[in-house]
C-alpha cells in the first residue's frame, strides 16, 4: 500500500496572504518539507504524526517540485521556509507585533530587531539536543506560552525538534498565534549562511551550493541519505490540497493513514 504524502498548494505570495490574516485568537503551525523531511516521513511514524497535526504543509524544495512533475505528473507550488521567513519580516510584520524566535544566537536576534525595527521580539535559544531532556522542553514551551499571543513564532531549531515543539504547543492549547518551523532560515536572513544564486534556486540545485560550502556537515545528508528519496517516491501517493481546502480535524489515523474525509472546503 502506498503512503499518502499531503502538501498544500501555496506559492510564496499566496501564503503571505494567509499568514497576514491568520487569526490571533487561535493557534496553528506550519511545516516546510524538503528531501530530508520526506525521507523521515517515510521511515518514522512519529514524524508523520507531527506533520498530520500541522495546519499547513508548504513544499520547501524546488528540487522535489521538479521531481514530482516528472515522476508523478503533478505540479506543486513551492514556498520555501527561507523565502517565507524573509518576506514575513519584510512585508507582514509590524514593528509593534510580538514575535517569538526559538533558536539562533542572541546576536542574531539583536540583528533582526535592529534591521526590522522590532520592538517586541522575544528570543530563547534552547541547548543542543534539548528535546532529549523533558525539563528543557518544558522550559522552552513555557517561554513560548508566556509570550502568547504572538503574531508569529519562528521555530528555528531543526527537524524534528521544531515540529515536536509546534505539536506540543498545539496539544497543550495555551499558545495563540501562527508558529512556523523554518530550519536554518534565520542563518540565511542574518548572513551567517549564504543562499545559492537565484538561478541555482530556480533549477532546484540549491542543495549543491550548500554542499560545496559545507561539505563536512552536509555530505552524508545529501550524498548518502538524500538519494534514497528516488526509491521512496515510487511508494508515495502525492495528495495536493488546493488553497480552497483546509483540514478541520486530525487527518492522521493511528494506523498511519490520511483520511480524505477530514478535508472540506472553506467556502
Amino acid at each position: 500500500m502506498s503512503l499518502p504524502y499531503v502538501l498544500d498548494d501555496y506559492d510564496l505570495d499566496a501564503f503571505l496572504t494567509v499568514a497576514r490574516t491568520f487569526a490571533r485568537d487561535r493557534y496553528g503551525y506550519v511545516v516546510t518539507p524538503n528531501v530530508d523531511h520526506l525521507i523521515r516521513y517515510n521511515e518514522d511514524k512519529a514524524f508523520r504524526a507531527l506533520y498530520a497535526d500541522a495546519e499547513y504543509i508548504l513544499l520547501d524544495s524546488r528540487f522535489l517540485s521538479h521531481i514530482f512533475r516528472v515522476l508523478k505528473s503533478r505540479r506543486v507550488r513551492v514556498c520555501t521556509g527561507s523565502d517565507l521567513t524573509a518576506q514575513l519580516f519584510e512585508r507582514v510584520v509590524d514593528s509593534h507585533d510580538r514575535i517569538v524566535m526559538i533558536g539562533g544566537s542572541e546576536s542574531q536576534a539583536v540583528a533582526l530587531a535592529q534591521r526590522y525595527g522590532l520592538e517586541n521580539l522575544k528570543h530563547y535559544n534552547p541547548p543542543m539536543n534539548f528535546v532529549r531532556d523533558p525539563a528543557e522542553v518544558e522550559k522552552c514551551v513555557q517561554f513560548i506560552e508566556a509570550n502568547s499571543p504572538f503574531r508569529f513564532c519562528f521555530l528555528a531549531v531543526g527537524a524534528p525538534q521544531q515540529e515536536v515543539l509546534a505539536q506540543l504547543l498545539q496539544r497543550r492549547g495555551k499558545a495563540r498565534g501562527l508558529a512556523l518551523c523554518i530550519g536554518a532560515s534565520i542563518n540565511f536572513l542574518t548572513g551567517q549562511e549564504r543562499r545559492a544564486p537565484l538561478w541555482m534556486q530556480k533549477m532546484g540545485a540549491e542543495w549543491v551550493f550548500r554542499l560545496l560550502n559545507d561539505p563536512k556537515r552536509l555530505a552524508k545528508r545529501y550524498l548518502v541519505r538524500g538519494p534514497r528519496v528516488f526509491w521512496l517516491l515510487w511508494s508515495v501517493r502525492l495528495l495536493v490540497r488546493p488553497k480552497t481546502v483546509v483540514r478541520v480535524q486530525p487527518a492522521f489515523t493511528t494506523t498511519g493513514s490520511w483520511k480524505l474525509e477530514d478535508f472540506k472546503s472553506r467556502g
